[in-house]
């Protein structure tokens, strides 16, 4: 039923996904929900981070459901297999990794979208956790084929209708037999009754890997009066540093949007929000960002990019990436701190994200942070190496409202002791001005602990 004009249900959720970094501090001070062991597919013996958020409530998306099942990719009980069928007619358009060792199911998804009419008539995708089908030549892209092929019999498709993601080891080919094992399974699921929002909590779970915690983000808004939802899941804990880590994101909406539009949006976004975090400056081979508009809102098409209908709309697509992109750096391996790098006054936007980038990436910066120093010293190294254009004499750094370094030289006002008492919080703003110009870019990371190191030492056992 169209509502009146103008009018926008749901305003809470609006409200909240418009302003992403203030739900996820408020989300942040909550504890996570307790979880007990069969319900937590996460890598055994991982404690939950202190930093997760729990999982939010979300409404029903029309003209899609989910369904998980266990495919066996992993040697514990999980599941690790996650579907998603969509109605006729549904877009969709993706960005993935810039890694030239790109894996089948990014090679599948990017053909296909790309091609002629590509992203029209997207009819599933099929997600599976454990092995990330990467690096396996001619035997991985058989393997992605023949899952398209077992999905689209089923479903009544065509193969370039199904989107394929993976994660988990690189270098070991899927076996795909253990995903048409289960599809009967998986099919009954799809049919069933289990509310919305359960279907995208065991989603979220079923794509974790070294993840502690499931991740998503709801919103709703309006297009031309219509309600329409937007609704995302994501993974990712560790070679978080998206270039387009292990990064996933799946995100629907009940829009009618044309596949171009949807592609030119997802890109505007995708720059601000997942391309502007990192936990360890490593990019995956199988990082995929998937956006589908199934139009089940009975929302009027959007068919064109300057679209005046679409600015809501962006606004909350927008919100709901940085919130998942948020949540990826708050499961960073070992993470402690979640910690915000901006920088202001430089030459360009580009100088000003890399410099941002090379702070955040910094391990010196970042087992600072872990050992709650406020060392201004490796920032200003961090600054440094870049080569970008930069002031020395009109430098400053700030950790929160507190000065450590201004017009090149440590501050006079300094204190030591409200510095060190900053430094203990969970949350750490750094800003540095750089004196070379107006420009300015934030970027999100964590910080660097012993606990990194021993999640990847065995990453593989």
């Amino acid at each position: 039923m169209k509502p009146p004009k103008g009018k926008i249900e749901g305003r809470t959720s609006l409200e909240k996904a418009l302003d992403p970094l203030t739900a996820a501090l408020k989300r942040g001070a909550k504890p996570a929900p307790p979880t007990d062991a069969s319900a937590s597919p996460g890598k055994p013996g991982l404690d939950i981070s202190p930093l997760a958020v729990p999982f939010p409530a979300f409404g029903t998306v029309g003209g899609v459901e989910i369904a998980t099942a266990r495919a066996g990719f992993y040697k514990h009980q999980r599941d690790d297999l996650v579907v998603f069928r969509f109605a006729r007619g549904t877009s969709c358009a993706g960005v993935f990794t810039r890694h030239r060792i790109g894996s089948a199911p990014v090679d599948w998804c990017r053909r296909h979208l790309d091609a002629d009419d590509g992203g029209k008539d997207v009819r599933a995708l099929v997600v599976n956790a454990g092995c990330a089908n990467a690096f396996t030549g001619k035997p991985g892209a058989d393997a992605a084929r023949r899952t398209a092929s077992e999905v689209a019999k089923r479903f009544g498709c065509r193969q370039r209708d199904v989107m394929l993601a993976s994660t988990g080891v690189i270098g070991v080919t899927l076996d795909d037999r253990k995903i048409a094992t289960r599809l009967g399974e998986v099919e009954a699921r799809l049919d069933s009754a289990m509310p919305a929002s359960e279907q995208w909590t065991a989603a979220a779970r079923g794509i974790m890997t070294t993840d502690t915690f499931p991740k998503g983000a709801y919103a709703e808004t309006t297009i031309d009066g219509y309600t329409v939802r937007i609704a995302g899941i994501a993974k990712g804990s560790g070679m978080i540093a998206p270039d387009m880590a292990t990064m996933l994101a799946f995100i629907v909406t009940d829009a009618d949007i044309h596949p171009g539009v949807l592609r030119a949006m997802l890109g505007l976004h995708v720059r601000t929000t997942f391309n502007s975090v990192t936990v360890d400056g490593d990019t995956s081979t199988n990082d995929t960002c998937l956006l589908f508009a199934t139009g089940a809102s009975g929302a009027p098409r959007i068919g064109r990019v300057g679209d005046r209908r679409l600015k809501d709309f962006s606004r909350a697509l927008d919100a709901v990436m940085l919130d998942l992109a948020h949540q990826l750096v708050r499961d960073g391996e070992g993470a402690t701190k979640f910690v915000k790098v901006t920088v202001d006054g430089a030459a360009s936007p580009a100088s000003a994200r890399k410099l941002a980038k090379s702070i955040a990436d910094s391990p010196l910066v970042k087992t600072a942070l872990a050992g709650e120093d406020a060392n201004w010293g490796r920032i200003v190294m961090a600054v440094g190496k870049t080569e970008e254009p930069v002031d020395r004499d009109r430098l400053a750094v700030r950790f929160g409202p507190h000065v450590a370094a201004i017009d090149g030289a440590p501050s006079p006002s300094y204190d030591e002791a409200k510095m060190s008492a900053y430094m203990k919080n969970a949350e750490i703003d750094i800003t540095v001005d750089v004196g070379a110009g107006r420009a300015s870019a934030t970027v999100w990371t964590c910080d660097l602990t012993k606990r990194y190191i021993e999640i990847n030492g065995d990453y593989r056992s």
